[in-house]
């Protein structure tokens, strides 16, 4: 193909989204341990949960017909008989004209069929309340399975495990769960101007800190990233290197080498590992214009360049959803955002799509997004942000006041 021939992002992911496939990898763990893993099968609730009726609410057992028409001028004159024991079983039974207390999660007395909260109940004296509020049939009760019930899906395949989900699980009586392995990312850093981060930098050369930030994003998007060390600019040394990554990971994303230049490496070096190749050389959008989508025998590859957060937005546009689909998610969950208004007028150019970091902060009661203007070689930028603002393709720039969409960093 073409290289360097720029599509809009929709359509270079489009391009290479066919060719992302599920990793076949899964294991069994434990519930408590599967925070942020992906479901590899439907987990179905093995018990009713709750498995007996009880109270919703701190007050007391009744039957709901002996407070209707209750008020505060004509309240209803009930009762207590005693107190329902937690994590017993019920031995109270409350008849006509009775009410037993409950406190929240306890089993409902026999015979009760509603629980009037403690604020609604008047205490006359120890063996006596006045209802102020009439109750229904139910109310203020969980009912046998009304919350999950036997063979009920608490998890669908393909969904994360968030915390809600453990706890449910646990309820239903699941200690394990089968999940997929954590996708591996290698991480390829290339230039002979790179020196590792614990070595002092020579005159023209830099740290490498790509490979620590982006491996930060896959630890986020739920994978393992896996460092492949600084590869100087010999097109053999990548080579061995990429081929090397392809065998220990599900996806590699080398750093810098993706513009057009004789130096430049990373496509021509793709394109020889094999098939299909190169999909993408060049997204409309700035910055990250020369990033390389491609796949290699199932194994997606990205070339992204090599400025700190033209790097850092192009991993997150592409690599990360690549994760997530090769990690076995359902769905794409995309990235968190929200609408803020601009504090400054933000230029674009008709035909490209920026991404602008931008720093958040609350006036007047709304959210506005305060644009941090840096060249993409600025780690500052990236630090400072806690937000990229996105400006459409063909738009010509966002003014001053203008809602923006607004990825969460």
């Amino acid at each position: 193909m073409e290289l360097f021939n720029v599509v809009t992002r929709e359509e270079a992911w489009a391009r290479l989204e066919p060719y992302i496939l599920p990793v076949n990898r899964a294991q069994v763990i434990a519930v408590e341990e599967a925070l942020g893993r992906v479901a590899a099968k439907d987990v179905t609730s093995l018990e009713n949960v709750p498995s007996f009726p009880r109270s919703a609410m701190d007050g007391y057992a009744v039957r709901a017909e002996d407070t209707f028409g209750s008020s505060e001028s004509l309240p209803s004159c009930l009762t207590v008989v005693g107190e329902v024991r937690m994590g017993a079983q019920a031995d109270i039974e409350v008849g006509p004209g009775q009410a037993a207390l409950i406190h929240t999660g306890g089993m409902m007395a026999k015979q009760a069929d509603a629980v009037v909260m403690v604020e609604n109940a008047r205490i006359v004296d120890t063996e006596t309340i006045e209802v102020v509020r009439a109750v229904a049939r139910g109310e203020n009760v969980l009912r046998v399975g009304e919350d999950v019930k036997e063979g009920d899906i608490v998890i669908a395949a393909g969904s994360v495990v968030r915390p809600p989900s453990i706890g449910v699980m646990l309820a239903a009586g699941i200690t394990r769960i089968e999940v997929f392995d954590r996708v591996r990312v290698a991480l390829i850093s290339t230039g002979d101007e790179l020196v590792p981060p614990d070595t002092r930098p020579g005159p023209g050369q830099i740290r490498n800190t790509n490979a620590y930030s982006l491996a930060g994003l896959a630890v986020e998007a739920g994978a393992d990233p896996v460092r492949m060390g600084i590869v100087k600019d010999q097109r053999e040394h990548l080579l061995a290197t990429c081929q090397r990554a392809m065998q220990e990971a599900d996806i590699v994303a080398v750093t810098a080498g993706s513009s057009v230049s004789t130096r430049d490496l990373t496509a021509d070096v793709i394109q020889e590992l094999g098939s299909p190749g190169v999909l993408v050389h060049g997204v409309s959008i700035r910055p990250g214009k020369p990033v390389i989508l491609a796949c290699i025998e199932g194994v997606p590859f990205f070339g992204l360049p090599g400025n700190p957060s033209s790097c850092m937005i192009t991993f997150s546009l592409f690599v990360t959803p690549a994760i997530q689909k090769r990690g076995g998610y359902d769905r794409l969950p995309g990235w968190h955002h929200l609408q803020a208004k601009l504090t400054r007028n933000v230029p674009s150019v008709s035909g490209r799509e920026d991404y602008v970091t931008v720093k958040l902060i609350e006036k007047d009661g709304e959210v506005w997004a305060e644009p941090l203007f840096a060249k993409s070689n600025f780690l500052s930028a990236m630090r400072e942000a806690n937000g990229v603002a996105r400006i459409p393709l063909n738009r010509g720039g966002l003014s001053e006041g203008e809602d923006a969409f607004v990825r969460l960093l």
